[in-house]
């Protein structure tokens, strides 16, 4: 199922003892478009500092109760590595926390993480938490040390500037978020500032480029193709058939297999 980004905003992170706080913001991938950590603000328990979850930690969340449960303790929580979510985090700081809980690396791979589409597939199999990292995934890290991994803080990019390839359109006003794999599905533009106020969707692959500098996000869209474009609605859940005239309508492919059905609530995986 999609979730707006604004519904996991100040979700309780649970601990498998205890609650360790509520969601502040996401880190994104802004090269695979994947939501990596979730910036989670500890309150008083830990003098409200911030730590980094990773995806593969949470187990099946309670939507109503917008509680994300983890498989990791709150000791665990609190010995984590020290990483500044205020600043860029960098590639070593990324192999320093997968090292710590035993994570192996999401990077590298033909999957969304790595081999996989789904976080909790890395921990399948020998990739049991606190295993130590295989020869392959440490001759990786080796190579990737000074790697840039692309990582952008979603409540950053709330407000970024939308250009089409004709001209503006409108900002970032949210995305929408796949929560079985943590793919960023779509931005949610706001065109109140060029047309009524709409909201239209616009998929990461037809992203050009963003211009952090500039705080810009370029589409390969133009911006009447952009104004016939079914509308979205925000109070009603995206229904797949919605995707389907989306997608048609530009003439894309869609990220969906042939026949593939939508998870929604109250079914099973």
């Amino acid at each position: 199922m999609l979730r707006n980004l604004k519904e996991l905003h100040d979700y309780t992170i649970g601990a498998v003892d205890g609650v360790i706080g509520h969601v502040r913001d996401l880190y994104l991938d802004d090269q695979a478009w994947i939501v990596r950590y979730l910036v989670v603000e500890t309150g008083g328990w830990l003098s409200g500092r911030k730590v980094l979850i990773s995806p593969m930690a949470v187990g099946k969340p309670d939507w109503a109760g917008r509680l994300l449960p983890l498989s990791i303790t709150m000791e665990q929580v609190k010995n984590s590595p020290d990483v500044d979510a205020d600043k860029p985090v960098t590639r070593q700081h990324e192999r320093m926390y997968s090292s710590y809980y035993g994570y192996p690396y999401y990077w590298g791979g033909m999957g969304y993480w790595g081999a996989g589409m789904y976080p909790n597939m890395m921990l399948s199999g020998n990739q049991a938490r606190g295993a130590p990292q295989t020869l392959q995934q440490e001759a990786e890290a080796a190579r990737d040390t000074n790697a840039d991994p692309h990582l952008r803080s979603c409540a950053a990019l709330t407000g970024y500037y939308i250009h089409a390839s004709d001209g503006d359109i409108g900002h970032v006003s949210g995305m929408l978020i796949d929560d079985q794999t943590w793919a960023v599905r779509y931005l949610i533009v706001d065109t109140s500032n060029w047309w009524m106020g709409h909201q239209m969707l616009v998929a990461p692959p037809w992203i050009e480029g963003v211009s952090w500098a500039d705080q810009t996000v370029s589409v390969d869209l133009t911006r009447q193709a952009i104004k016939d474009a079914p509308v979205f609605d925000p109070s009603s859940t995206l229904a797949r058939d919605h995707e389907v005239l989306l997608h048609q309508h530009y003439g894309r492919r869609g990220y969906w297999a042939p026949g593939e059905k939508r998870v929604t609530e109250g079914s099973h995986v």
